[in-house]
């Protein structure tokens, strides 16, 4: 499916999410008219996360360590022990979980969508499997098998899934403790990257895209140092290739439009790029817009034009604390305006439009009561009808570099601006990223209008006559205050 150059994105936790339309609601209870009034907000491209079926024999196992237990408890104030469902990123099998429904369902969801303009995204988990999956008994030759010493020196990491000598690795980021409801695939195994192929064409069925699960675990470098004993002692092979690369050229032979999502970190985003992903995490960004000056989050966004292309820029997601909650109403309306209206894939979690606060664990099958916050709702309505255009989605993106609008004033440095052209239309987005009133003067380009214009301040409804001469020579003079912003089309 043909989406724009800058599509927009949005995330549903699925299992959760579904049962706003009824207790026992499957994909196929969702009404059409859900999906009408996400594309009216602009959204391209829908991530039902979650979707795939899950080890109930592992939940009652792994699934109630005592950190979690108190994330539970955090989030859900009269948190059950039945409200735990089980992780969705420790899957038994890539089949749909039966309470959602089947292959067939998601076949006629994803015509549906595609029918209005909308493609779907789906998971996909690269790392590892459920712990107590299936497959371990099926394929054993696609995990990472480890000898007895290392399950003796370190049990948390590895473990013996069946009742046979096994021993094999709990998947894992080497900068925390094994995840122990899973299983670690083998990346230095030609068995286990063909089989994990195999897994990717049959998801390719189903979907437009996927999503892939701390994607950067696979790489080579990754691989063999987080597992550098392990690959030793089992005389493990350096691989020739790598996996994205092999693996996203066989399925764009077939789906060249098919769309590739790194969840990405540690400046692994542009080697990623280059092994064919459409779309890589920009958490630089968030961290940036968190705790960094305008100046930063300008730096940023002076990058190589390719990687901006192919950034995804988000303030929330499922795994990061609610962006509301971390800062404030003010600051996370200017926020919002930042990393919507600059170049790559927006991204936005189902919640984020209604300003919800409370970031619920994956794990968790009940989401809890929150009232929505009516300032937000009502800046969302307003920037989503904005962003909706194919000036956002299509154009041309360029920063622009604001100036001190009088000898002595600093406060231009609070200021970041950037202009949108597309088909003769004009966007110019000007945000004070501070909490004091700045002010600025920008230049324009305004060959070929008149001596006096229009701008329309889009997000704040007034207009504006400008003489094009003071523009020319002394640019457009801008004050804001702390953490507003101005969107004008001219």
């Amino acid at each position: 499916m043909k989406t724009a150059k800058y599509p927009s994105i949005y995330e549903i936790n699925t299992r959760v999410w579904i049962k706003q339309f009824g207790e026992n609601a499957s994909l196929k209870s969702i009404p059409n008219n859900y999906w009408h009034t996400l594309k009216q907000k602009g959204i391209d491209l829908v991530w039902l996360m979650g979707i795939w079926s899950v080890n109930k024999e592992s939940i009652s196992k792994y699934c109630f360590d005592e950190g979690l237990v108190y994330e539970y408890k955090k989030a859900l104030k009269d948190f059950k022990n039945e409200d735990v469902i089980g992780s969705p990123y420790a899957i038994e099998e890539y089949e749909i979980e039966p309470v959602l429904g089947n292959r067939e369902d998601v076949l006629k969801l994803k015509e549906e969508l595609n029918q209005i303009g909308i493609g779907l995204i789906l998971d996909f988990i690269p790392n590892h499997f459920n712990a107590l999956s299936k497959i371990i008994r099926e394929n054993p030759e696609i995990f990472l098998i480890a000898n007895h010493e290392f399950h003796l020196s370190n049990p948390y990491t590895f473990f013996k899934p069946l009742e046979n000598e096994l021993i094999i690795a709990h998947g894992r980021d080497p900068f925390y403790p094994a995840w122990q409801d899973t299983a670690q695939v083998n990346y230095f195994s030609e068995s286990a990257r063909a089989f994990m192929i195999s897994q990717l064409e049959s998801i390719s069925e189903l979907c437009d895209g996927v999503r892939c699960d701390m994607a950067m675990l696979a790489l080579n470098n990754i691989f063999k140092n987080t597992w550098a004993s392990v690959i030793e002692s089992g005389n493990y092979q350096f691989p020739q290739d790598e996996f994205w690369q092999r693996a996203i050229s066989k399925i764009k032979e077939n789906k060249n439009d098919f769309i590739f999502i790194a969840e990405a970190y540690w400046d692994l985003e542009w080697k990623l790029q280059q092994l064919g992903f459409d779309f890589t995490y920009d958490k630089e960004l968030l961290d940036r817009i968190r705790s960094a000056k305008a100046i930063d989050i300008k730096g940023h966004l002076t990058a190589e034009d390719d990687y901006q292309d192919k950034s995804l820029r988000f303030i929330e997601n499922h795994d990061e604390p609610r962006s509301l909650t971390v800062l404030g109403k003010d600051k996370v309306i200017a926020a919002s305006i930042i990393y919507t209206t600059v170049k790559g894939m927006k991204f936005f979690n189902d919640g984020q439009f209604e300003g919800k606060k409370i970031k619920l664990p994956v794990q968790l099958g009940r989401i809890p009561i929150e009232k929505p916050c009516e300032q937000i709702v009502i800046h969302y309505k307003s920037l989503m009808q904005i962003i909706s255009a194919d000036i956002f989605k299509n154009g041309e993106w360029n920063l622009l570099e604001p100036l001190s609008s009088w000898e002595g004033n600093y406060t231009f440095e609070n200021i970041l601006a950037w202009h949108w052209n597309y088909k003769n239309e004009n966007r110019l987005v000007v945000i004070n990223y501070s909490d004091k009133i700045s002010a600025c003067r920008i230049k324009l380009d305004l060959t070929g209008y008149n001596s006096e214009f229009e701008l329309i301040d889009l997000l704040n409804q007034k207009t504006y006559v400008r003489s094009s001469e003071e523009i020319h020579h002394q640019g457009l003079y801008i004050e804001l205050k702390a953490y507003k912003s101005h969107i004008f089309s001219y």
